[in-house]
């Protein structure tokens, strides 16, 4: 057995120390392994930095890439045609570790190689014009190229381009989760501007919507005014036509008999006929004061409930003190209910004018939420029992529509689905109460 410790350091190094050609290539080989050793702790470190995001991992590994081949440049970069939303397009590592990402503060010859990377070249493992490089792959298909302009003077070997590829491979993945990372940022910024156009159609919408309902209620306001002017008309017309000419006739005849008391000498029945005579003559001139107002057009604002009884109290103000009074919150009806109410409420004051002997009416709105309420009171002499018996008389004759101010207004209201209450008033005098729940027909009866 040899006792040589020359022979046991060759079995252990596998280089044999009695020739001077061994020594050198031990020497380089272990450089080498030594700088395949960084270049491994690099990789382990670029792979624990990606939460720095790409930008940082591309800096990394090329740095690791110029630290393995002693290069004074590297250079990461995609092709054109790939990961287009991926950012950064391109880093070079300068003298110094320095990184640049503007094609503009690089030298000539890296500049060179930076647009033979980004047109697609695909020559690759041996030096080119200078330049050492490894192809970054991802799924299959190259999509750029790690290039590093090798600062030693030896021979590269295989390890070292395996090195390479490893680093481009790391970055080709992070390029790819940057490009991920940036289309979810477009998606979301999509998302965003979309939902802000959501926002702004539905605050859009909402303006439209209220514009409709303003313009709807205005068209209500229309039709209530047609309404009411046309059945103005009518009943100026009915007026003019039939009871005008039957009071004016009633005061000729009451002439005509005044004027045979007066030859009969009879005094007292003079005095009853002359008094007959002046009412039926104020009587003919509050029907022509009524007539030219029916006959004239509606104003703008004879749109709600409260304004049309008021201009039907109008009409009686010259011989009643008559207040209205509204409470609540007011609810929008039908224009033929409101008509329908209106002309109720003239009838009670016409009453109320021919027979009461009232000089005070308080006319009473009341809104609630499920029901409108208006009352007449008057400080006259009439009896609510009285009244509901003459209604009951007037609801079973059958003629020709007189004497049936009550039933009228019955019938009116029940067609509303209300219900008409005569009460005594704290004024002294008799209550009419119509009382309506709400929301009120759309449509209601027609009455004469």
């Amino acid at each position: 057995m040899s006792t040589d410790p020359t022979d046991d350091f060759s079995r252990l190094t596998g280089v044999r120390t009695g020739k001077n050609s061994y020594y050198p290539a031990f020497v380089r080989s272990s450089r080498r392994m030594q700088r395949t050793v960084r270049a491994m702790d690099r990789i382990s470190s670029v792979v624990v930095r990606t939460v720095e995001g790409p930008r940082g991992v591309l800096e990394e590994v090329g740095r690791a890439a110029a630290g393995h081949l002693e290069a004074r440049w590297a250079l990461l970069a995609l092709s054109d045609e790939h990961l287009r939303g991926a950012r950064p397009r391109f880093v070079a590592i300068g003298p110094g570790g320095r990184s640049h990402d503007k094609s503009a503060d690089l030298p000539a010859d890296v500049a060179a190689e930076l647009l033979v990377i980004r047109s697609g070249e695909r020559s690759m493992g041996a030096l080119q014009n200078g330049w050492l490089r490894a192809p970054m792959n991802l799924e299959g298909r190259q999509i750029g190229a790690l290039s590093v302009r090798p600062g030693l003077g030896e021979e590269r070997e295989p390890e070292d381009l395996a090195v390479l590829r490893i680093l481009a491979n790391q970055a080709a993945v992070s390029l790819h989760t940057s490009e991920q990372y940036q289309a979810g940022v477009t998606l979301h910024r999509r998302a965003q501007r979309l939902n802000r156009a959501a926002e702004l159609q539905a605050r859009d919408l909402a303006a439209r919507t209220a514009q409709l309902q303003e313009a709807e209620k205005q068209l209500a306001v229309a039709t209530q005014r047609e309404i009411v002017g046309g059945e103005r008309h009518r009943i100026a017309r009915e007026l003019h036509d039939s009871v005008t000419q039957y009071v004016l006739s009633a005061g000729m005849a009451v002439e005509v008999a005044r004027g045979e008391a007066e030859d009969r000498q009879l005094g007292e029945m003079v005095e009853r006929l002359s008094r007959a005579k002046a009412f039926t003559q104020t009587a003919v001139q509050q029907l022509r004061t009524a007539i030219y107002a029916l006959d004239q057009p509606i104003g703008e604002a004879a749109a709600s409930l409260e304004e049309l009884i008021g201009q039907v109290v109008a009409h009686h103000r010259p011989t009643l003190d008559v207040r209205v009074i509204a409470e609540g919150r007011v609810t929008d009806i039908s224009a033929a209910a409101g008509l329908d109410l209106a002309r109720s409420v003239g009838e009670a004051l016409f009453n109320i004018a021919a027979h009461a002997r009232a000089t005070r009416v308080v006319v009473r709105l009341r809104y609630r939420p499920t029901s409108l309420t208006v009352s007449v009171s008057d400080d006259g002499c009439g009896d609510p029992k009285a009244l509901r018996r003459m209604l009951r008389l007037e609801q079973r004759a059958v003629g020709d529509g007189r004497h049936r101010g009550l039933a009228n207004m019955d019938d009116r209201i029940h067609s509303l689905g209300g219900t008409l209450t005569f009460r005594r008033s704290r004024l002294g005098g008799v209550r009419i109460v119509l009382h309506l729940p709400l929301p009120v027909p759309t449509q209601s009866q027609e009455m004469p």
